[in-house]
């Protein structure tokens, strides 16, 4: 065989050979500082599947669950533009990490008799243990929905307060009670009508921790009333979680968290607060001192209040801020049922993203005496 002919058929070799790699495995497309062992991840057959495997049900280890325990991002397979809803699922991964993380530490940091000195079920740990696995379900559905031309979010590092079971509990409440609002304005970010199915599905699950928690842990009505908080700025919440993310953990190729960022003023009533229930007058609070409203003398504010499918907008009165405080009133005419999301806008109503200039802020009614308590533990 003449050498022209022998560099020929190698060559038909090697693309033989290569044709029967899968380009999940390929490594070319990982940086040389990660393992590559996340590449598996891009084939959604690989490992236990979310709906077939108990494993995000009846797992009762305390090891980090598939995925849970692959901690890098899971790089392009193959060239082309982002699929529809990528950018959608790269924000629900991001966030979805975040929870996952949140009941992990919880579970390696409290023990079952932690729980019991403090008064709560017998099986509350167990509980956490099966929410847990369940997210880490949650973390396979959104790699899966993310095309093989975009990125999938790895996690960052994570704190969050851990220094008793009590006060994790309390936030673990925020985490699903917030979490309705915002998944009630991810699903109408989605375009595709499958995805927003899909998304729709995921809340009937966090729902189920949320009836749980409010029924086990606080032995109090789960029921909000005819419909949860409908929120139309999914992004707005999941950016007041970049608090809860160590500065520079995570992986540089991540994708912008949330997409598109507005990176508004944080939030909040005043520590001094007594009552957050519909009548309340309260005093607001802006906790960021690197990112305060800056308010025009010519424009009338408003606080926008939403609750279930209801719409309020209360005018302020910034005049003199930030030397005056501004005070407003929760409108009294909603009920004392599931949450609050209150916002400052330049409009009333907030009818568009870039109305809002402050917030939100997710106000818990139940229990109502919690939501201070809150106030009072994010301000110290």
């Amino acid at each position: 065989m003449s050498p022209a002919n022998s560099h020929y058929a190698l060559l038909i070799w090697l693309i033989a050979l290569f044709s029967l790699v899968d380009p999940a495995f390929l490594p070319l497309r990982v940086p040389s500082n990660y393992s590559g062992e996340a590449q598996k991840l891009a084939d959604p057959e690989y490992g236990p599947i979310p709906g077939q495997s108990d494993l995000y049900s009846s797992y009762w280890g305390t090891e980090r669950p598939f995925p849970g325990n692959i901690r890098d991002p899971i790089f392009p397979t193959e060239d082309g533009p982002p699929g529809e809803d990528d950018f959608v699922w790269q924000n629900l991964l991001a966030a979805e990490w975040i929870i996952f993380d949140f009941y992990q530490q919880g579970i390696e940091r409290f023990t079952d008799d932690d729980f019991k000195r403090i008064g709560m079920p017998n099986n509350t740990r167990r509980r956490l243990l099966e929410i847990r696995n369940n997210e880490a379900g949650h973390l396979r559905i959104f790699q899966n929905q993310i095309s093989p031309t975009s990125i999938k979010p790895g996690p960052c590092e994570y704190i969050f307060p851990l220094t008793d079971p009590l006060s994790y509990l309390t936030f673990m409440t925020v985490i699903e009670i917030s979490s309705m609002a915002f998944l009630t304005g991810l699903v109408q970010m989605a375009d595709n009508e499958w995805n927003q199915g899909l998304i729709a599905g995921i809340s009937q699950t966090e729902a189920r921790h949320e009836a749980w928690i409010l029924i086990d842990i606080w032995k109090t009505n789960p029921f909000a009333g005819p419909a949860e908080t409908v929120f139309p700025y999914a992004n707005q919440i999941l950016y007041s979680t970049h608090g809860l993310v160590v500065p520079g953990s995570c992986p540089p190729e991540n994708p912008e968290y949330p997409y598109p960022l507005q990176r508004l003023p944080a939030l909040f009533a005043t520590p001094d607060t007594k009552s957050l229930a519909p009548g309340a007058t309260i005093t607001l609070a802006f906790t960021d001192e690197d990112n305060q409203p800056v308010f025009d003398p010519d424009t009338q504010y408003y606080a926008v209040f939403t609750h279930s499918v209801n719409n309020i907008s209360v005018p302020i009165d910034t005049e003199g801020f930030p030397e005056r405080p501004i005070t407003v009133t929760i409108p009294a005419a909603f009920e004392t049922n599931g949450v609050i999301v209150a916002l400052i806008a330049d409009q009333l109503g907030a009818p568009v993203m870039e109305s809002v200039v402050a917030g939100p802020a997710v106000i818990l009614e139940q229990p109502v005496e919690l939501g201070p308590a809150l106030v009072r533990g994010a301000a110290n």
